[in-house]
């Protein structure tokens, strides 16, 4: 069967540093009609469910450990019985959120999780957090980029934990490798490019 992306967006908010803002998440989930792979559970189970529909979670991939994008993990995974899945450089962030458990299996570079038919590559891109990932599907021609990149460069490095520097360099050698083409489906906000975004960080 044909593997797909479906979107949608739920808001809450996001904590850090003693600071507290609203946020809009975009929802990702890629599968095909019998199962699927979840990318972060930000906010709301219910949200969630709504688009994954009936088809079977195979995991819930998580980009990153922000509270916006894994506060809603531990009872996600109670709903549809699937792993939660994290690079372990995020383990300081995700104890901000979930001091009394933890995820289920790490992620790491180059990893590869396959949905159906479909490779999903896992890409380190650590700077907006330690163990920030990608995930990178080239058969869909997109790459997911969680809070790494945003149509209009990096994402935010203000904040504990992140580092400028860092997030350019990670997505210098890892994104940028990627064909211009290349859809970049992002944490929050629009969708861009590859060729785009070379073109905004300089």
């Amino acid at each position: 069967m044909t593997v797909r992306v479906d979107h949608a967006v739920t808001s809450g908010t996001f904590s850090l540093d003693g600071e507290t803002h609203q946020v809009d998440n975009n929802l990702w989930v890629v599968g095909d009609d019998t199962e699927c792979l979840v990318i972060d559970a930000p906010h709301s189970v219910e949200d969630i469910l709504a688009v994954v529909g009936d088809r079977t979670v195979k995991a819930i991939v998580c980009t990153h450990a922000h509270d916006d994008h894994v506060r809603m993990a531990p009872a996600l995974r109670e709903a549809v019985r699937a792993p939660i899945l994290l690079h372990p450089d995020d383990r300081p962030l995700w104890e901000l959120t979930h001091p009394d458990e933890l995820w289920d299996a790490d992620l790491s570079d180059g990893q590869i999780l396959q949905i159906g038919d479909t490779d999903v590559t896992v890409l380190h891109t650590p700077g907006h957090a330690p163990g920030a990932v990608c995930l990178s599907v080239p058969s869909l021609g997109c790459v997911f980029t969680g809070d790494t990149l945003f149509q209009g460069g990096p994402g935010a490095t203000g904040r504990s934990f992140s580092d400028r520097p860092t997030i350019e360099a990670s997505i210098r050698a890892k994104l940028f490798a990627l064909p211009g083409e290349t859809v970049v489906h992002t944490g929050h906000g629009d969708d861009t490019t590859i060729a785009a975004e070379v073109s905004n960080l300089g």
